[in-house]
């Protein structure tokens, strides 16, 4: 891995009357697509009959005109992106899912990360239940299903499986006649939703796929809220609200959300210019340009630059044709794509001193060869600044992680981070600072496990926290 991933991103819509609300949802998938992109999948429901179309690849690869016109129109549709850990890009893993019951008909899109889907899973199976994925979702469907037995209503029944799901979910569900959206009680990942000028109600991971599809938007869901949209408008189901202090993903500002969402009332590219901004407080040097990583380094590097009045330049053209680089299993492999995708502009570097804002440092490897690259154009210093923590705990929550003892700083110091990169210093953001950050609105509900390692609730019994803090932060180290 070059960076760190989220795992899915979620959308639903509910129109007044039949219209194409597949090609809402293609758009909405498109605005979500960096939330995942080894499979995707669209259903939609025309008056309770549900047409499902979901595979592995790319928006763009799964759906052409053929396969947009093959689901047809209706008043519903539920959509999802998807991004596996090794090992679990399977097309039985793909999303949403659809079921059949004794009492109708669900589908089901997820994103999150259930800490007890061992015992669930356990539970289930010895009560006769068969599973056909390796995933959550198909354990949310489960419990939702033995809940609708005795509950009064779909939405209802949701409500009753909260009571089983712990740790961080969003769900957007659809049955014959309703659309429905539950967040956890922690509100790990966020959910939101919105109205076009029509009244097509839409629901969604971030408010970039609101806009995607010309909605407005309205609220985010609150943590332990059900919502539900029908012909009878939008109902609020408030059982779960306000049982768990809230503790929203920190790295969903730090990477993993678009720039132009805004989550739970903050603006993601405001939070990300005050990252830049801090780093340049604490961290100044002499430097005569700030540069980014695209993309994820941009926002930081405005407020690095702006903060420091270093100017800020275009230091890297990035092919955005060239796919993700940690698809390939060679090592030759990677560093040949690192450089088909980012190539240096070496009249803004070349005899320069040049300060290069990123989000995180995951493995080094991808971060040496960008270095790498920028001392190939000419750049006479290179001075690193991380606008996160050192990324040093798992996180059981939904940020994909996949082997962390490949993660670099779980293995060394800042100073051997800083010569294994290659670079002149390096800097994080500290903690502190971060929730300094967090604290525009006046109070901290922000989840930090990733890294300091405090989780809000229970870890999987099945995978013990052996993962120590292995790094001694000191605000800055130069090389001699």
């Amino acid at each position: 891995m070059t960076k760190l991933r989220e795992e899915c991103g979620v959308f639903g819509v509910y129109a007044k009357e039949t219209c194409n609300v597949a090609s809402m949802t293609y758009y909405a998938l498109y605005a979500l697509q960096h939330r995942g992109q080894d499979a995707c999948g669209i259903v939609v429901n025309d008056g309770g009959v549900f047409t499902l179309k979901k595979d592995l690849g790319l928006v763009g690869d799964v759906f052409g005109k053929e396969e947009l016109k093959e689901l047809g129109k209706g008043k519903i549709a539920v959509g999802h992106v998807f991004a596996g850990t090794k090992g679990c890009v399977t097309p039985e893993n793909a999303q949403p899912l659809v079921v059949n019951h004794v009492k109708g008909r669900i589908a089901l899109a997820f994103n999150g990360n259930l800490v007890n889907k061992g015992e669930l899973r356990t539970e289930l199976e010895l009560q006769g239940s068969i599973f056909h994925s390796t995933g959550d979702t198909e354990i949310i469907a489960y419990e939702i299903i033995k809940e609708r037995l005795s509950a009064p209503s779909i939405e209802h029944a949701l409500v009753g499986a909260m009571n089983q799901l712990k740790g961080a979910y969003c769900i957007v569900a659809m049955s014959p006649t309703k659309l429905i959206a539950a967040r956890d009680p922690h509100g790990f990942r966020p959910l939101c939703y919105g109205v076009t000028d029509d009244g097509a109600y839409v629901v969604a991971s971030e408010s970039c796929a609101l806009d995607a599809v010309g909605a407005k938007l309205i609220r985010d869901v609150k943590p332990g809220e059900v919502i539900v949209f029908d012909a009878m408008g939008v109902r609020s189901l408030t059982d779960h609200c306000g049982q768990e202090k809230m503790s929203s993903c920190i790295f969903e500002f730090v990477y993993n959300a678009r720039p132009d969402s805004v989550i739970d009332g903050y603006s993601v590219h405001e939070a990300r210019v005050e990252m830049g901004r801090y780093l340049a407080k604490k961290y100044p040097v002499d430097a005569d340009v700030v540069i980014s990583v695209p993309d994820s380094g941009n926002d930081a590097a405005i407020g690095y630059a702006k903060e420091s009045g270093i100017p800020y330049e275009l230091g890297f053209l990035k092919n955005k044709y060239v796919g993700r680089t940690f698809i390939f299993p060679d090592q030759k492999d990677r560093e040949d794509q690192v450089r088909k995708k980012l190539n240096p502009i070496s009249s803004v570097v070349n005899g320069k001193r040049v300060v290069m804002v990123d989000d995180s440092i995951v493995r080094g490897t991808t971060s040496g060869r960008v270095v790498k690259l920028l001392r190939e154009a000419g750049a006479k210093e290179v001075h690193f600044m991380v606008s996160s923590l050192p990324f040093l705990y798992p996180c059981y929550y939904g940020t994909d992680v996949p082997d962390r003892e490949m993660l670099i700083a779980n293995n060394h110091t800042l100073e051997e981070i800083r010569d294994i990169v290659g670079v002149d210093s390096l800097c994080y953001l500290d903690l502190e600072d971060m929730k300094k950050i967090a604290l525009m609105d006046g109070k901290n509900s922000f989840c930090y496990a990733c890294m300091d390692g405090v989780y809000a609730t229970e870890i999987p019994k099945q995978e013990p926290n052996k993962y120590e803090n292995k790094i001694n932060i000191v605000e800055k180290t130069k090389r001699h």
